[in-house]
């Protein structure tokens, strides 16, 4: 039998255990049960996993070794996602560190994703690394990368048939696009936030010598101004755009400008005229009510422009500085942006045609990869034609094939498919999936599985052909992750994989923040495909912050590594993770600062279990959580409660063993039985309904407070006492429920539970791994008769409770024996009194238990029930003490009687009568209090 240390050190047998789980192949689907599958996010090959990861992996892990327990075929589906504008920001940030002067161009596309496969092993080899560290039961055996050739083959056949379907489409249209990156970015990768900027006005004048009266009222409708002008005045906050303006614009009803309808006006700086056009969507509270159309360079003003038929003109390369065009002014070609900007507004001033610059908040569209500000671009690029794919990924939510837990995340979802555009897939990068399509020299585009397909099918013989050199987004083969893992389209492959058996999967766990770019796309990409739903629920999570409510971040140096509270790091170290790559001197000072002073020693290690504790037990439904360090120490002193508990277990069984349910002979046992079955029925339901914090709450309530603070100690009389039936029933009872109560925590805590579990099973004579035994269910024992021993040990320890309080507030050594006077039982207290009187002097240190009816001595009170309990104080405490401490009780229980009161008065008569019975009865349990309180304040004096 396996001996345990003395103390509980996690790092003595997390990583051996977890070993001999992976090589025992534990993790593979076992057994012919019911398939139960869990698709894993594929965290992308950026570097390493943070605190969201751990918090998701934990309740994956936790559903995944419950239903193995329950008996199901448990499929963990692992993987990790090439993630391509992120990697190859990655990858060109460390040749950059490197100093060697090499760069992605300079390398060129061969060797670039050379690097990047290299990098991708390494970083892909540290995430698995971190999650078995976290004790991830997963089949790595399986594990997908989002690359491989499977998964490869799955996006290059889906996008041929969503492309011969008419569902996807080239065409030139207007994207976000990042000038640093280079690349068309979606809507969802777009950050928009408030910044201060500038409005300029800029007088564009009139064509061919044209005047109109202007006339201008105010709000009252009191003329204010006529003149005749030769311009109009437009309101811009890019000036540097005008180059690309193709039209202005007034609103048709506006009167100020109705007698330029049909007119030009000279575009400043160019020689170019451009037509007054009419459209209800100009605001004419805004500015001066004429607006420059840029249909090539605003995403309103191209639907302007596709109205009105009006020209595209592209002022940008693609790294956002001035095209040298010919009708562009040659000292701008080559311009930065934003200094071709500073260049165009001093010419305008030059020109007489910068009317004024005001200062204007505007909404900033970034790159959430890069940071830098998103140009509206006109390229050529792939779409996805998405309104008919919406509809039935809506119909699919809405009609419950497919559930949000916790339902409310339906409303968004719902919200982004009504408003949904269509999806731009094409990726102006070089990692990733290369787009399966090739041109001709006449510009012809052909869509294939394969060059040689694409020739055949068009027989195009030797035909020059030149494949797009763009790549697919990484959402698009995200998207097919439910079913590109289970070796869709190749039958021999989804036989093997078994594709019937784990699509769709049972639940997903993941965060709101990817709905959309995620979770709806793989709703309607594999219904669409494959015929089927990805997954039965979607769990949404919300985000893991700090403990006050920050998000995690390097620049705000709050980030916690999962790995360096399982296992610890010293304050250098910690100081240097946060530091490392930061910019500004003054904000790595600020961030080392902060880090020294919560962590002058660093973190110590907690171990696996505790972070898996906390985190489960974080877990409400849907909300942020607020991750506090000091809530990990309480549940690593959890964990060694549970290790002592275990050891003191041991020592009193010895070497007995038993087997089968045991033969309850004391009521302690009965109630420790009836506690554990209404445990093993409220973990089922918590697990059912995705509530782990409520199942880390009921399971650290019963292993805290019924198991380890009471049982232990109820058991004790029965252990150490002369009853020979009676101690031996007991230990049976005590490995029973301590073997049932690992299984039970395993989990939420699988390496503490199944190193204590190898020490207990053998007693009852079960081996193995705790991971393969059976999950306690409800109904494991019949607990009906244990009804009165239920009540009559929850009396037991209220009056254990209350004796052990007078002791505590009289200072009473534990060792010093004293005497119990009771007053007023009733018969069902005069049974139990006679019944535990062994116990209950064992428990509290009694010398004998006397039961008076007249005036007690001078004594400490207490009340249970209607009971009244007096320990005399004579040679106990000094009496003036014990005076000053009734008038404080008397105090707190008049209060509570007076607000309990106060609320039964304020009752109407809607309250259900139920709680106004419960409002009296808690009155009548302070008055009573309150009496017998008063009364032993008065027999001191």
């Amino acid at each position: 039998m396996t001996a345990l240390a003395s103390g509980y050190d996690p790092k003595s047998f997390e990583s051996r255990l977890y070993a001999q789980w992976e090589a025992a192949g534990l993790f593979t689907p076992q057994g012919d049960g019911p398939a139960y599958t869990i698709l894993l996010p594929p965290p992308n090959v950026t570097g390493t996993l943070h605190m969201g990861h751990a918090f998701q992996h934990t309740l994956q892990d936790a559903l995944i070794r419950y239903h193995r327990m329950r008996g199901f075929r448990v499929l963990w589906q692992m993987g990790t996602d090439h993630a391509g504008i992120a990697t190859e920001m990655v990858v060109s940030r460390n040749l950059a560190l490197e100093g060697k002067g090499e760069t992605r161009d300079s390398l060129g596309r061969e060797k670039f994703i050379e690097k990047v496969w290299a990098w991708k092993q390494h970083s892909g080899d540290t995430i698995e690394r971190q999650m078995r560290r976290l004790g991830a039961s997963g089949d790595w055996s399986r594990s997908v990368f989002t690359m491989d050739p499977m998964a490869s083959t799955a996006v290059t056949e889906a996008f041929v048939r969503l492309y011969e379907a008419g569902l996807i489409y080239r065409g030139q249209r207007l994207v976000n696009w990042d000038p640093v990156l280079k690349t068309a970015i979606s809507d969802l990768e777009v950050i928009s936030e408030e910044e201060n900027g500038h409005l300029w006005s800029i007088r564009y004048p009139l064509a061919d010598g044209a005047t109109f009266e202007y006339v201008e009222h105010d709000a009252d409708g009191n003329e204010i101004l006529r003149e005749v002008r030769d311009y109009v005045v437009v309101a811009t906050t890019r000036p540097e755009t005008l180059l690309g303006d193709t039209a202005v614009m007034v609103h048709p009803d506006d009167p100020r400008y109705r007698d330029l309808h049909g007119k030009a006006v000279r575009l400043p700086l160019t020689d170019r005229s451009i037509p007054v056009i009419t459209d209800d969507y100009v605001d004419r509270s805004f500015g001066t009510g004429v607006v420059k159309v840029t249909p090539a360079h605003d995403f309103n003003d191209y639907a302007v422009g596709q109205r009105h038929g009006l020209p595209l003109r592209n002022v940008f390369t693609d790294d956002a500085r001035i095209v040298a065009a010919a009708d562009i002014p040659a000292r701008y070609h080559g311009l930065d942006r934003f200094e071709a900007r500073k260049a165009i507004v001093a010419d305008l001033e030059a020109a007489g045609l910068l009317v004024e610059i005001k200062p204007h908040k505007l909404q900033v569209p970034r790159g959430d990869r890069s940071g830098q500000v998103i140009e509206p671009f006109l390229t050529d690029q792939w779409f996805v034609k998405m309104d008919g794919l919406a509809r039935r990924g809506l119909a699919l939510v809405e009609s419950g094939e497919v559930k949000f837990v916790p339902p409310n995340w339906v409303n968004t979802y719902r919200h982004w498919l009504d408003n949904i555009q269509d999806w731009t897939i094409s990726r102006q990068l070089w990692w990733g999936h290369r787009i399966p399509a090739w041109f001709d020299a006449a510009g012809n585009v052909y869509v294939g599985r394969s060059e040689a397909e694409v020739r055949a099918r068009h027989d195009l013989g030797d035909t020059p052909l030149r494949q797009d050199p763009d790549v697919l987004e990484t959402w698009f083969s995200s998207a097919l992750f439910p079913f590109s893992t289970m070796g869709w389209p190749d039958p021999q492959a989804m036989a093997e994989r078994g594709f019937d058996q784990h699509l769709p999967s049972n639940v997903l766990v993941t965060g709101f923040d990817i709905i959309f770019f995620w979770v709806a796309r793989m709703i309607m990409l594999t219904d669409h495909l494959t015929g089927r739903v990805p997954f039965r629920d979607v769990y949404i999570t919300g985000l893991v912050r700090d403990k006050d409510g920050q998000k995690m971040s390097k620049s705000k140096g709050n980030i916690l590594d999962p790995l360096d509270i399982i296992d610890g790091i010293d304050a250098d170290a910690l100081v240097a993770k946060r530091t490392t790559g930061l910019m500004q001197p003054k904000m790595a000072e600020k961030i080392e600062k902060a880090t020294r002073k919560e962590f002058p020693e660093g973190i110590k290690p907690h171990g696996a279990d505790a972070l898996r504790f906390t985190m489960a037990a974080l877990a409400g439904p849907g909300r942020d959580i607020k991750f506090d360090l000091a809530r990990c120490e309480g549940y690593k002193n959890f964990c060694n409660k549970l290790w002592n508990a275990t050891r003191f277990a041991l020592m009193n069984i010895g070497d007995a063993t038993f087997t089968g349910a045991p033969q309850p002979s004391t009521d302690a046992e009965r109630w420790i039985l009836a506690q554990l079955e209404r445990t093993s029925a409220e973990a089922a339901g918590h697990f059912a309904s995705y509530r782990f914090d409520l199942l880390a709450q009921c399971l650290y309530e019963f292993t805290w407070n019924q198991v380890c603070d009471w049982f232990l100690e109820l058991a004790k009389p029965a252990l150490h006492g002369d009853d020979v039936a009676a101690a031996h029933s007991t230990r049976h009872t005590l490995v029973y429920v301590l073997e049932a109560l690992l299984r039970l925590l395993h989990p939420l805590i699988p390496f503490i539970t199944e190193e204590l579990w190898q020490a207990v099973a053998p007693r009852l004579g079960k081996s193995g791994s705790i991971m393969t035994q059976p999950y306690p269910q409800p109904g494991m024992l019949d607990t009906t008769a244990y009804a009165q021993a239920d009540a009559d040990i929850e009396w037991l320890k209220a009056m254990v409770t209350a004796v052990r309080r007078i002791r505590s507030e009289l200072g009473v050594s534990p060792a010093r024996q004293i005497t119990l006077l009771v007053r007023g039982p009733s018969t069902d207290d005069s049974t139990r009194l006679a019944r535990f009187d062994a116990p209950l002097r064992f428990l509290c240190k009694l010398e004998h238990v006397e039961t008076i009816t007249g005036e007690p001595p001078a004594a400490a009170a207490a009340v249970v029930g209607s009971l009244q309990l007096f320990v005399p104080l004579a040679g106990l405490v000094d009496l003036d003490a014990e005076r000053a401490r009734l008038d404080k009780e008397i105090a707190k229980v008049a209060a509570e009687k007076d607000k309990s009161a106060s609320k039964l008065a304020k009752f109407g008569p809607g309250v259900p009568a139920t709680v106004v019975e419960q409002e009296k009865t808690r009155l009548a349990d302070w008055s009573a209090k309150l009496a017998a309180l008063t009364e032993q304040r008065a027999r001191l004096g």
